[in-house]
């Protein structure tokens, strides 16, 4: 059984699958990025992993994407200085820095389109990398 407002805990002391329903679903973390050299910042493409569907926003073999995907991001083996790759919506990402989740958020709003309609999410807003020459990834950078 779920606590009411697991979420509230820290990610450390979540089940997996309250670790799997704290995904808000946007698929951002599914998208290739950059770090900035000299600031460090994090720099998103709309450049998406080759497993990601991008009608589901989800990916395609989640159970596999380890394995697949040499660079994939298991985020629930995060250190402290590996949050920062995550958006600033992340629901990982707000829980680890002690912030409360946005509205439109599936499990405050109930819904699971939320993330959709609330415009966080990725769903038909990129491209696969199967389409996209790797050299011109940078030119997908997406304005913050």
């Amino acid at each position: 059984m779920l606590d009411v407002n697991f979420w509230d805990k820290d990610l450390q002391d979540l089940s997996q699958s309250e670790w799997e329903m704290l995904c808000d679903g946007c698929g951002q973390c599914c998208m290739h990025k950059f770090e900035d050299e000299d600031t460090g910042e994090m720099l998103s493409t709309d450049i998406a992993c080759r497993l990601f569907d991008a009608d589901k926003c989800a990916c395609s073999d989640y159970a596999q994407r380890l394995l697949k995907v040499s660079d994939c991001l298991n985020i629930r083996n995060f250190k402290t200085e590996h949050y920062h790759w995550l958006p600033e919506t992340c629901a990982y990402r707000l829980r680890f820095e002690k912030k409360p989740l946005f509205a439109w958020h599936p499990l405050l709003s109930g819904d699971a389109e939320s993330v959709h309609q609330g415009g966080v999410s990725m769903r038909q807003r990129c491209i696969s990398e199967n389409d996209v020459p790797e050299d011109e990834w940078v030119d997908h950078i997406q304005e913050s």
